[in-house]
């Protein structure tokens, strides 16, 4: 018997294998690669419901909501002026306070003009309005 028979994949085996692969990426990639923005906004959405539970323990062991002054460090480090009998968590609320997909701070308000506090991202352009990739995003609309 002969036993020095080789296995392994032939040149046109491997061939067609790196064909399909390059006509998979060529259908794939671009569906992927062509939603960064949407990507960013999700993140964005996702952020903004974290920091506002982040907020509402904050006014649970606080009884309010940070003002407008001492911001979203006050889930991060512990403010002064808390009112008597407040029990500010040990450690914080957030271990720190993210930046929006396009790196520019969240913006808080309190009071908010619709609602208790306001907080929002001004989107891609960095502006407030506009729309697809510049549309402001905030937790009043995530409700």
């Amino acid at each position: 018997m002969n036993t020095n028979k080789q296995n392994g994949f032939t040149l046109i085996e491997v061939m067609i294998v790196v064909v399909i692969l390059g006509i998979l990426a060529s259908i794939i990639v671009p569906k992927i690669m062509g939603r960064p923005d949407e990507a960013r906004a999700t993140k964005a959405k996702q952020d903004i419901r974290a920091v506002t539970a982040a907020l509402d323990l904050y006014r649970l062991d606080n009884f309010s909501y940070p003002s407008t002054e001492q911001g979203l460090e006050a889930l991060v480090t512990k403010p002064t002026g808390l009112a008597a009998g407040a029990n500010w968590k040990k450690g914080g609320y957030l271990d720190s306070i993210p930046t929006d997909p396009w790196n520019k701070p969240y913006l808080y308000l309190q009071p908010g003009a619709h609602g208790e506090f306001d907080l929002y991202s001004f989107g891609a352009d960095g502006v407030e309005g506009g729309s697809d990739a510049g549309a402001d995003i905030n937790n009043w609309d995530l409700k």
